[in-house]
């Protein structure tokens, strides 16, 4: 959970005048994705374990601009 909070900070200050809300959903099985507007941008397999901010926050940069 700390790395999703970690991240869901990060979005908040980088794009504060633009992402109304960061839901953060609690699951099993060691789930980690992020997903904007519905579209799947980062998933946990991708890097075979749980990311650190810095390894989503370029692929949100592409999609929502910076």
């Amino acid at each position: 959970m700390p790395n999703a909070v970690g991240l869901a900070a990060r979005i908040l200050e980088e794009w504060e005048d633009s992402v109304s809300a960061v839901e953060v959903v609690t699951g099993v099985g060691g789930v980690f994705d992020v997903h904007v507007d519905g579209e799947l941008v980062f998933e946990k397999s991708m890097l075979g374990r749980y990311p650190e901010p810095d390894d989503v926050m370029p692929l949100l940069r592409e999609k929502l601009g910076s």
